[in-house]
This record gives structure tokens, C-alpha cells and sequence, in this order.
């Protein structure tokens, strides 16, 4: 350590990581497996947006909601699980999930690893140096001789609309950590966070109105995925509209009833108002001016997550755009960290090639996503539109989860859907999506098949184990081996 002329201390480390969520956990927990000194910078809770106001409290609230769905379907259970849920021993259980938001535990996780945390806001002051702010207006220059790492993550958009910012709305931020279960919820938005949170909402009481710009629900999956979501949000009681457009909130202050305004005037009345309706990279004020790039901008990367044009900056995570997904930007850490290590060894050049130990390949071929609704969604790889669109000659193969014998005695009267696209020039999986109850797991072994292209003929010697719900495996092969979709 030394003092600076501006009397703040400065240290030197091998990496320095902005951001200490899961994603920048990862990277100082390979660059220090690897035996680089690390250094980690956090302004909010170490653990970041999914630990505290993402994946782990949303799931929390989604649990039980699902749990006496799926009850109600089951005999001799059914009769029993009608009545509400407990509301306020489910927040209470999410409140202990998110460890009532302390980061105690993270915290002795990082320090575990060797790495020194930095509490403060960070911001890039030319190449390889961050200046930290901290809480008590202390200052610290860190100096990276190998790597700095942006692993900030990104933030809920609000759009500009008239009455919008008074009206105290909730973002994800609000509807993942609120204490009281509002009457009337109204959702704007049929990406994964509204669905999501209509789902959970609506089984703990609240009355949900979901408006959708579009003409169905989450639009990065097939359509035949939101058709089963927004058939069962209704049928338990949602309003739901699609092909509307928000063009105004009313609200006396930031508590008390709220008006949505639609385009045409129409109002939907309600006691919060959520809008999901996108996320931005938190870039805007971590020094990028500094170093050449644009504030506030998502950051380009190459496929070891280094930024192009600076051989020391890495960006992981959302803040690339390449997969807003925290499953799919700690892998991108485990390959970040990797290359920064390789690197800095200097004893060759990283293998950036195709599935590569430094290059996230996945990215762009094999992202898998569960979404928690009810009925559960799920997809990895391509669509039929997105193969098509990338020039595969590809077909899609459909089934109905209720032919197999598993989803039968999940729960009488299961409904769900099935489908792989199928690469006709390789005979290799490029694709899968599935809906219905319990579906989440089936999932991985799709992941398996499009990432390792995984040949139909060997599919075949895949076993599924009877009676489960991945029979639906067997039950796609023959659709596919018969030449003709089963309806």
C-alpha cells in the first residue's frame, strides 16, 4: 500500500472486480483459484441484484403459489389446499431467504477467498486504475496490473410517461421486497419479470391486471409457451390484456389508488402499479469516459468476455448484453476468469476457439432460461424462427406432455407442450422448449443435447426412465423418426 499525493491510499492488485453480485464472485473466485490477488469494489449488499432483489426472493414468493397449484391437481391432496396461502409467513420466508437484506454471509464468503472487498463506489480513472468512494468519504486507488473486471449488472427502465416518476411505481425492486400484499396489483409488461410476478402476486391475494404491449407473453420463447402461461394466468382470475399501450399514470403522491391510462382512454384501477418493461446496464457513472467508452452504454465484448481494443478490461454479465441471465453471466466469470489467468501467466495464447476453456460459446448457442410461472416454462438454443432466420435448414418436432405416462400421474388433467428443432442437414438438436408443470427439470438434459450436438442417433440410446416426464424425450424422437409432428 501507498499514500498518494491526494492523501488516499492506493494498493495494487493482479484483478480488480467491479461489483461484487454472483457475477463478479465468480471472477475472483477462479482468478484467485488460479492464485492472482484479487480485489472486489460493491456500493449496495455483496451478492448483488439476484441474492436480495431478483432470483432468490422471487422464487421464494413463487414457491408456494406453485406448490398449492400443483397440490389442487393431486388426489387426496386436492381438497385440502384450497384455502389462501399464508401471506404472511411466505414473506416472512423470502424475508429469510434474502437474509433480511444483510450481507453478513457474503461478505465472509469473499473474505474466505483471500480477496479484499471494497465498500464504496467504484470508477474506472484511466486504464488498470479504479477510484473507490466510500461510505465514510474515505478514498482508495486500486491498481490492477493484469485485469479489471466490470461486473456492475443492470437496472429497471422506467419509461417516460406523464405522472409516472411521482407515483412511486414498482420496479422489480419493489415487487420482489415488498411487505404488504397490495389489492389490486396492475403488471405492465409480458417479458419473464411480469409474468413472474403476476403469478406470485395474484396467488397471495392480489387482484392482477397484466397489460401487454404485444399480442402474447414472453416473446423470446415460442409462442405456443406464453399461450399456456396467459391461459393460466386468466383462468385463476387475471385480467389480462395484450395490444394495449400504457399512455399515462395518475396518482395523488406516491401512496393511495393509482389510474393506469391507455392509449384510447380507457383506466385500470389499481393499488401498485409494476412496470416491467426492460433493464439498462449500470455503466453511467463507473468512469468509462475515461477510458474511451461511452457512459451508460452496454459494453461489446469478445467471446472471453474482454472488451475489444483494451487488452485489460473485461465486462461480465448483463453490462454485455449478450444473456441477462445470472446463471448464464456466472459462466461467463468462470471463462472471464480463466482467460484473465491464462493471460496473465503469459505462457500462451488463451483457446478462444468454439467451446473453448476461454471463449463463451454458450452464449450465442445454448442459453438455457426456466421461467417460474404456472405452468413453468422453459428453452434453450434456438427457435424454429431463430434457426430459420440464421439459415438452418431446421424443423420443428411437437408433442403434448399429457402422451407420457409421468405426466399423468403428476397430475391428473396435466396440460403442457414439447418441442425440439432439429437441425436436418446434422440430425442435431438446436433447440428445445417446454411448458407445463414441473418442467423446469427437464430442462439440463436439453442443455446436454444442444450444447455437446448431441446426434439423433444417439439420442436414441438415451434411456428415459418410465414412468417420468422425461419420457417426453422418447415421445419427441419418434415424432421426429416418424416424419410428422404429433398434435
Amino acid at each position: 500500500m501507498t499514500r498518494t499525493a491526494r492523501n488516499e491510499h492506493e494498493y495494487e492488485y493482479d484483478v480488480v472486480v467491479l461489483g461484487a453480485g454472483p457475477v463478479g464472485e465468480n471472477v475472483v473466485d477462479r482468478v484467485r483459484a488460479a492464485g492472482l490477488s484479487a480485489a472486489v469494489v460493491e456500493a449496495e449488499l455483496v451478492g448483488g441484484e439476484c441474492s436480495y432483489w431478483a432470483c432468490m426472493p422471487s422464487k421464494a414468493l413463487l414457491r408456494p403459489a406453485i406448490a398449492r397449484s400443483e397440490a389442487r391437481k393431486v388426489p387426496g391432496l386436492r381438497g385440502h389446499a384450497y384455502g389462501p396461502l399464508d401471506a404472511r409467513d411466505v414473506l416472512a420466508h423470502r424475508d429469510a431467504v434474502v437474509g433480511d437484506w444483510k450481507d453478513d454471509g457474503q461478505v465472509a464468503w469473499v473474505e474466505s477467498t483471500g480477496a479484499r472487498l471494497f465498500r464504496g463506489h467504484g470508477r474506472l480513472a484511466g486504464p488498470r486504475r479504479v477510484v473507490v468512494e466510500g461510505p465514510e468519504g474515505d478514498r482508495h486507488a486500486l491498481v490492477a496490473r493484469h485485469a479489471v473486471a466490470v461486473c456492475t449488472g443492470s437496472r429497471a427502465v422506467l419509461p417516460e410517461l406523464p405522472g409516472l416518476h411521482g407515483a412511486g411505481p414498482w420496479t422489480s425492486r419493489e415487487a420482489t421486497s415488498s411487505s404488504q400484499v397490495p389489492g389490486r396489483l396492475v403488471v405492465v409488461g409480458g417479458g419473464v419479470v411480469g409474468v413472474e410476478m403476476a403469478t406470485a402476486w395474484q396467488a397471495l391475494g392480489s387482484r392482477v391486471t397484466l397489460l401487454v404491449r404485444g399480442g402474447g407473453v414472453l416473446p423470446r420463447m415460442e409462442p405456443f409457451v406464453g399461450e399456456h402461461v396467459l391461459t393460466a394466468l386468466a383462468e385463476r382470475g387475471a385480467d389480462v390484456r395484450t395490444g394495449v399501450t400504457v399512455a399515462a399514470v395518475v396518482r395523488d403522491g406516491r401512496t393511495g389508488p393509482v389510474s393506469v391510462v391507455l392509449e384510447g382512454g380507457d383506466r385500470v384501477e389499481g393499488d401498485e402499479v409494476l412496470f416491467a418493461t426492460g433493464r439498462r446496464p449500470r455503466t453511467e457513472d463507473i468512469g468509462l469516459e475515461t477510458v474511451g467508452l461511452e457512459p451508460g452504454a452496454w459494453l461489446p465484448v469478445d467471446d472471453s468476455l474482454r472488451v475489444p481494443g483494451h487488452d485489460w478490461l473485461y465486462a461480465v454479465g448483463d453490462v454485455n448484453h449478450r444473456a441477462l441471465l445470472t446463471h448464464q453471466g456466472k459462466y461467463q466469470a468462470r471463462i472471464a476468469g480463466a482467460a484473465i489467468a491464462a493471460r496473465a501467466a503469459g505462457t500462451g495464447t488463451p483457446d478462444t476457439g468454439a467451446w473453448g476453456p476461454h471463449a463463451a460459446t454458450a452464449d450465442h448457442a445454448a442459453v438455457p432460461q426456466v421461467v417460474f410461472t404456472d405452468p413453468e416454462a422453459a428453452s434453450v438454443g434456438l427457435t424454429l424462427a431463430a434457426a430459420e432466420a440464421a439459415g438452418h435448414r431446421a424443423r420443428a418436432v411437437d408433442v403434448d406432455m399429457a402422451s407420457v405416462a409421468g405426466a399423468g400421474l403428476y397430475a391428473p388433467g396435466y396440460r403442457g407442450h414439447a418441442r425440439l428443432v432439429v437441425d436436418l442437414d446434422r440430425e442435431t438438436v438446436l433447440g428445445a422448449s417446454f411448458v407445463g408443470p414441473g418442467i423446469g427439470e427437464l430442462l439440463h438434459s436439453a442443455t446436454v443435447a444442444v450444447t455437446g450436438a448431441v446426434p439423433i442417433g444417439r439420442l436414441w440410446h438415451a434411456v428415459p426412465a418410465y414412468p417420468t416426464l422425461s419420457e417426453i424425450w422418447l415421445r419427441l424422437l419418434e415424432a421426429y423418426r416418424d416424419g410428422a409432428d404429433t398434435p
